[in-house]
């Protein structure tokens, strides 16, 4: 039962203390609008360069853009606490280190996963992409499922916070590396083959390949293999990030490093 509370109320009074300083002003531009923008700006590009169709742009960025609380918010929960000086705090007490750390997760991807379908329902009205209502549930898994993904990643980004100082900038960078290589706006298939090889081990590109198939009409069925292996790229990057977290908190306490990068 402690383990059950420490997950569920544990991740989320850390959520709430994340944005607790926000208001709507700063929340609503950051994470609902800016998609948008980032959406119809690539869809100019592609259409003034005759490239690909209204609904690839879309779905490739609607799906994209939830990296981004993906990472910071996933990072700031741990680095956040170590910057406000209240990490130790944390890590002294006897509290089981799986539930503390994954239990952070669990509001992280919600909050992707709703600013993912907010980009996506609200880029289609204004573009006219419309996707088969039969299709909604099987994107609904697969847009939660690549969140989750993308948030293992950001556990990963979450455990470095314990040892480098910069991780907003950190954060950034990964952002801008899985909107190149994820396919979000060029075909993974036309990128050259060393970018395929680093794309096919990042979040995102088989969900959003899988995303693009079931707005198209397909089924869940068709996409099973897209969805697996989206799965398992974000549980490997979840317990990369488990273990770079234990393995800092770790060297941490020998060298006395905690509060200091």
């Amino acid at each position: 039962m402690t383990s059950t509370r420490i997950f569920f109320v544990g991740g989320l009074t850390s959520y709430r203390a994340l944005f607790g300083f926000l208001t709507p002003w700063v929340f609503v531009p950051s994470l609902l609008v800016a998609p948008i923008f980032q959406i119809l700006l690539f869809v100019y590009i592609g259409r003034s360069a005759r490239l690909e169709s209204d609904e690839f742009y879309v779905v490739g960025n609607a799906l994209q853009f939830a990296s981004l609380p993906c990472l910071f918010a996933m990072t700031q929960t741990i680095a956040g606490e170590r910057y406000q000086q209240t990490l130790g705090y944390i890590l002294v007490s006897p509290a089981p280190r799986l539930p503390l750390f994954l239990g952070r997760a669990l509001p992280v991807v919600a909050n992707g996963a709703v600013v993912s379908a907010f980009s996506f329902a609200v880029a289609g009205l204004i573009l006219g992409v419309h996707v088969p209502a039969n299709s909604l549930g099987a994107l609904a898994l697969v847009i939660g499922v690549t969140t989750a993904s993308c948030t293992g990643l950001g556990l990963v980004n979450a455990g470095l916070g314990l040892r480098i100082r910069e991780t907003a900038v950190l954060s950034n960078v990964i952002f801008g590396i899985l909107l190149v290589f994820s396919g979000a706006n060029v075909p993974a298939s036309v990128l050259p083959q060393w970018m395929r090889v680093i794309s096919d081990g990042l979040p995102l590109t088989h969900g959003i390949k899988a995303a693009r198939q079931v707005a198209d009409g397909a089924s869940f069925a068709a996409v099973e293999r897209l969805f697996g292996a989206e799965a398992l790229v974000g549980f490997v990057y979840a317990v990369a990030g488990y273990a770079l977290l234990r393995f800092f908190e770790s060297r941490s306490r020998t060298h006395a490093t905690l509060e200091r990068a």
